[in-house]
């Protein structure tokens, strides 16, 4: 579940990109609204954390043409001003909640956590594929009554593959969504992650369910 967090002031916007890394979320940083035009260009994002006031292009106005594009991406509009009249500006033009500063981060996650269950349509907060059962909320991943420990990079992968579970995913889409700008399209280490999530299911006494589809990707079914 790959974010964006839109945001001029440096410090604010760094302390929330390693907030919701360590959640286990990869995040991009833009300072101003061109560049997070550009990006969102470029990326599929999953959420887009936005600030209001941004230099070059302004939120509302990021929003607008994001929406505009036909994006359904999840926004999340952050604030200093807290007249009515804002907060309707910002909803009317397309974002999907608004959050007045200063907030506290377990406030803005749990906003987060609402937006990417939304994602266009009602998605259940628990996963399941036979009996494997993960809850993204909590991060935990159980085969029937065991509890299976994964790295935050693995629960991404095993969540995002749950997520589109009966479709192939490819290794580039994977690394879009569960790495950041920095991931290396070339790397073994999609490769490597599912071995290991393989060998914690086996170790659990779970089926694998994770299919390796040759010259394609991944496959839960």
């Amino acid at each position: 579940m790959r974010i964006l967090v839109v945001e001029d002031e440096k410090d604010l916007a760094e302390a929330l990109g390693r907030g919701l890394t360590r959640q286990g979320y990869p995040v991009d940083l833009a300072f101003d609204g061109e560049s997070a035009l550009d990006m969102a260009e470029i990326n599929n994002y999953d959420l887009i954390v936005l600030d209001l006031n941004l230099p070059k292009v302004d939120g509302i106005e990021v929003c607008r043409r994001i929406r505009a594009s036909g994006s359904a991406v999840g926004i999340l509009m952050l604030t200093a001003r807290s007249g009515l009249d804002d907060r309707v500006s910002g909803l009317d033009t397309g974002a999907d909640d608004y959050l007045i500063k200063p907030f506290h981060f377990p406030e803005l996650l749990a906003r987060v956590r609402a937006i990417l269950r939304r994602d266009g349509e009602q998605r259940s907060s628990i996963l399941r594929a036979g009996d494997m059962v993960l809850d993204p909320n909590a991060m935990k991943l159980f085969v029937g009554d065991v509890e299976i420990a994964l790295t935050s990079k693995e629960f991404g992968i095993l969540e995002y593959l749950m997520r589109c579970a009966g479709r192939v995913v490819s290794q580039e889409e994977l690394l879009e969504h569960v790495w950041n700008d920095d991931a290396n399209m070339f790397t073994q280490t999609i490769k490597v992650h599912i071995n290991n999530i393989r060998k914690k299911l086996a170790d659990a006494g779970g089926p694998d369910r994770i299919s390796t589809i040759k010259g394609r990707g991944y496959l839960v079914s």
